[in-house]
This record gives C-alpha cells, sequence and structure tokens, in this order.
C-alpha cells in the first residue's frame, strides 16, 4: 500500500510518493506502519511538523543504515518537503552517515580544547593505526574514523566518541587499547 506525502496514510493515488519523488526502488525505502504511526506521533508534538525531521531521519538511519538519497527523497515525501531541504538538513549535522559506515564509529574530537591539549597527535596515531583518513572506513568494514567538531569534554582533552561512548584524556597507550577491544 502506498503513502501519502502528508501524513504517511494510505494514499488512493496508483504512484507511490517514493515514485513519484523519482525513486529508484521505493520498495526497498519504506516505513513499516508502526514507524509511520511514530512518525505521525512526533509530527504532532510540533507546531510545525518540520520540528520532527531530526528524529525521523534518526529513525531512517537506523532503519535502512544510513541516510541515501532515497531515504532523503522518502522522508521528504513525509513531510511535504523537497528533497533538497532534507538533503541540506543531513548534510549539516554530522551525526547522520550518506554511506554505511563502519560496526565502529570512532570520532575524535579537534576543537580548540582537544588541539590544544594533543587531538592532531591522536587523529595521526589513529591514521596510522588504522590505515584510513578522516571520513573513510576500514576496508574491513570495522571501524569508521572521523574528526568532529567539539563533544563538550574539554575538561578531558583530547577526547573521542566511540560509537555511543566517551574516551577521554587520550593517549597513544590507551587509542591501542580501544582499538584492540573493537570486535
Amino acid at each position: 500500500m502506498s503513502q501519502s506525502q502528508s501524513d504517511g496514510a494510505p494514499s488512493t493515488s496508483n504512484r507511490t510518493p517514493a515514485a513519484r519523488a523519482g525513486l529508484s526502488d521505493p520498495n526497498t525505502i519504506v516505513f513499516s506502519e508502526a514507524q509511520l504511526a511514530e512518525v505521525r506521533r512526533l509530527q504532532a508534538l510540533y507546531p510545525d511538523t518540520r520540528g520532527a525531521l531530526l528524529p525521523v531521519l534518526h529513525m531512517a538511519q537506523e532503519t535502512f543504515g544510513y541516510i541515501s538519497l532515497e531515504a532523503e527523497e522518502y522522508v521528504a515525501t513525509l513531510f511535504d518537503l523537497s528533497p533538497a531541504h532534507v538533503h541540506e538538513v543531513v548534510t549539516f549535522y554530522t551525526l547522520y552517515f550518506r554511506e554505511r559506515p563502519g560496526r565502529h564509529v570512532v570520532a575524535v574530537c579537534h576543537n580548540l580544547s582537544c588541539h590544544l591539549a594533543g587531538a592532531p597527535g591522536i587523529v595521526a596515531h589513529l591514521r596510522q593505526r588504522l590505515g584510513i583518513d578522516p571520513g573513510e572506513t576500514t576496508d574491513d568494514g570495522r571501524v569508521t574514523f572521523l574528526t568532529v567538531e567539539c563533544l563538550c569534554a574539554c575538561e578531558a582533552a583530547p577526547m573521542m566518541q566511540v560509537d555511543d561512548r566517551y574516551e577521554m584524556n587520550l593517549t597513544p597507550a590507551k587509542l591501542d587499547q580501544i582499538l584492540r577491544g573493537l570486535a
């Protein structure tokens, strides 16, 4: 059953919103009925439904693994927005992945406090140990390596986020230990 552009409810149109949006295979980028109900619930929390865009993008990333152009277009149909508007949001925030990330995401803060406390050395050590540059994923798909702006733990600089966990007061030896723990 197809979904309408405005609220995710069933549509009587023969063409799905995904097809109207120009998706190559709309059947691969579709939320479940329960997820569509959650989209509607989130949209109802805000005077302007666009307030729910960020959590719905999180839901899309959890569901599809990353935010592809097709996922951006699909989400746009749920909010009656242009795909370009959704794309601008996705590319503005570092928390959305435009390609499938590795099993683990290692994000090193490179803002002022971390930089002064040694973040350039931490980044260099990770480059050497992982064999990749920031923004890349290891060939085995194990680690995606990022550098990011402030993670709000300046008192424990240099620091990084590994998946959902903060690692603080980093040293090369501590980095090696952390990397060994990533399966």
